[in-house]
């Protein structure tokens, strides 16, 4: 009897491993978003899904990096001791959320401030307040170090965020590995 119960035992702890190992590799309700484009129409629609997922209960985690890392740069703040590319980059690139352009119909910037304007007719939420929102329900963003380095963009001209933190590919890669849905925009 008592071997009985010591082969029950031992077939219990045998499923609680396997189901243990089952449990680590479900992905958690996470949605894990690359935003690579720095267009405002592709920007808004990683905004409005990240917030949209939010609303659903998921948990979600955005990867800004390349041409989306200007969208977080604050248009107020002004930051010294840039080399040469570094204020290149700055002057070409658009800074901040209210700056950045169409990908499709720009027509020169008009294309861009019809859509705002329409927008504003329409009761859409522009760039900034969907930024915003994000913030308040919780949307985590991560800023790609590589790209900040590259285009020469310190972390003192960024937006203030709630929760925002600066890392490398490795850190979206661990959040999206444990994510039911991944996207790039």
């Amino acid at each position: 009897m008592t071997q009985d119960l010591a082969a029950v035992e031992q077939q219990v702890a045998e499923l609680r491993a396997q189901l243990d190992a089952l449990h680590r590799r479900v992905p958690s309700n996470k949605l894990s978003m690359v935003v690579f484009s720095g267009d405002l129409d592709r920007a808004l629609a990683a905004f409005i899904i990240a917030t949209g997922a939010v609303a659903m209960g998921m948990e979600v985690v955005m990867f800004f990096t390349f041409w989306a890392t200007p969208i977080l740069r604050d248009a107020g703040k002004k930051v010294k001791d840039k080399d040469l590319m570094g204020k290149m980059f700055g002057a070409m690139l658009p800074k901040g959320a209210c700056a950045v352009k169409l990908s499709k119909m720009n027509m020169g910037g008009l294309g861009t401030t019809m859509m705002k304007h329409l927008m504003k007719q329409k009761n859409v939420a522009s760039l900034d307040q969907m930024i915003a929102l994000a913030g308040e329900l919780g949307v985590q963003i991560y800023v790609c170090e590589l790209s900040m380095e590259l285009m020469g963009f310190k972390r003192e001209e960024m937006i203030d965020y709630p929760s925002m933190d600066f890392c490398g590919v490795a850190k979206f890669l661990e959040e999206a590995m444990d994510s039911r849905v991944q996207l790039f925009i």
